[in-house]
This record gives C-alpha cells, structure tokens and sequence, in this order.
C-alpha cells in the first residue's frame, strides 16, 4: 500500500488551508527531497516556462532554483478549493549572489490524488525587484511564524 499524505481529498476549507499550510512550511526548509516527498512519482509541473514530470526532475529543479534564490522564505495562502484540487497565491522573498533583493508573486494551481499526493502543479510567477529595506519576511530561515502576518494581512 502506497502512502498518505493528509489531509485527503475531497478538501473543505479547513483541510485545504491545512494542506497549503503544510506546503509552505515544506517549501520553506528548501529541502528538495523533503518537498518532492508531497508529489506523485509521475508528477507534472508547469513552473514558469519550465515543464517537469517526475519526483527527480522536481528534485534537481528545486536544487537549481535554491542555489539561485538565496534565503528564500514563502507565504502561501488558499484561494480557492473544489473536491481534489486547490488554487493558491503566493508571494516569496529571496536575493541572488549579488546581493539584489526580489519577492516572487504567483498563483498555482494543485491536483491531488486521493492519498493526498500532489499529481499534477501550474504556476505562474513573476520576479519584482525591490530594495532590501522594503522586505517583510524577517523571521530566521525555515517555517513561518504562526503569529507571522498572513499574506492579505501584509497587504500583498
């Protein structure tokens, strides 16, 4: 028997804040293996332009995309949820090896099976510039805060 990864679908509005919490707070160790963990082995991804299928092709991306995005921290939030699938907007902060400061905004949108892998993710991201000063995820690396702002709360 293959393994769960609660909750399961179909989702209410409680499971799948739940899910997209565990999410973010996955992606934000920047452990590939441990994210790539949350889908199928078949996977398939749209990140941007870049297409993937496969937990080791979500593994080597998040590799390339960790080195490149230096302290990286994450916000997700529910948008919309319907049986098996779940919509979610996010907003990263993260700076390259020069020093250059960036929050990454973006929305995707999740299919999961029914043990609760994700089969099938769609994001759209786009990069906006900004000045150090102008960051507002300062917690020390890895999970947000609980009592850390939401993104609606950030106004973003």
């Amino acid at each position: 028997m293959k393994p769960e990864r609660p909750p399961l679908p179909p989702f209410t509005a409680q499971s799948a804040t739940w899910k997209v919490r565990l999410a973010e707070d996955a992606w934000n160790t920047r452990d590939p293996g441990r994210v790539a963990l949350a889908y199928t082995q078949e996977s398939i991804w749209r990140n941007r332009a870049e297409f993937l299928q496969g937990r080791s092709a979500i593994i080597a991306f998040l590799s390339r995309k960790w080195e490149r995005e230096l302290d990286y921290r994450l916000i997700k939030e529910l948008w919309a949820f319907e049986g098996h699938r779940i919509a979610v907007r996010f907003a990263y902060e993260w700076h390259d090896d020069s020093g250059n400061w960036f929050r990454s905004y973006g929305n995707e949108n999740w299919e999961f099976d029914g043990r609760g892998l994700m089969r099938r993710r769609l994001a759209s991201i786009n990069d906006v510039p900004m000045r150090e000063c102008d960051r507002k995820y300062h917690w020390p690396l890895g999970q947000r805060p609980d009592d850390h702002q939401s993104l609606s709360d950030l106004g973003l």
